[in-house]
């Protein structure tokens, strides 16, 4: 049995349908075992024999749209691909604070690349981690452009992506056991 965390997209805690009560229970409707949600803006967290992380993805995201209307977008990471990336300690020497957030921007293809030159003068690209399929940035939260950044993420990578703090990545690493 594999362990697993869904990032979905577009969840917002105030939408009855995106509880994460209702979240679990699609996931245990599917068959998945060991489900738990994590923080309340769409990760969780659970345990599958399925090994294709594609198929995974599709089954999970047709489960959301027809139970709860959720069309967003999910994107799967196995434990060992979050082990991996944390063990790099990608933001070394840097804080995540109110002013910077450290940020994992996960995307669907990993054959994707990194997302080249980056305009924004609020957002320090710092990489990509080709094995987790994420773009690694510091976003400077005391200026209001840094939505722009997000804007032009998907420009380069369509609506399949998704960010998450660090911290996020670290906490579901610590949940995935």
């Amino acid at each position: 049995m594999s362990r697993y965390a869904a990032f979905l997209r577009g969840i917002m805690p105030a939408n009855p349908n995106m509880k994460n009560d209702k979240l679990r229970g699609v996931f245990e409707g599917l068959g998945f075992g060991e489900v738990s949600t994590l923080l309340s803006s769409g990760n969780l967290v659970f345990s599958s024999d399925e090994t294709d992380m594609a198929t995974l993805e599709d089954r999970i995201q047709q489960a959301l749209q027809a139970e709860l209307g959720i069309g967003g977008g999910t994107l799967i990471r196995s434990r060992e691909q979050l082990q991996a990336l944390v063990d790099t300690d990608p933001f070394t020497g840097l804080t995540h604070c109110r002013e910077t957030y450290l940020t994992v921007t996960f995307v669907k293809d990993p054959e994707a690349g990194p997302p080249g030159a980056n305009t924004e003068e609020t957002v320090r690209v710092l990489g990509y981690d080709k094995p987790s399929a994420a773009i690694l940035s510091v976003i400077d939260n005391t200026n209001p452009n840094t939505t722009n950044f997000m804007q032009w993420l998907e420009k380069k990578y369509g609506k399949d992506i998704t960010t998450r703090t660090f911290l996020t990545v670290q906490k579901t690493l610590k949940k995935l056991g």
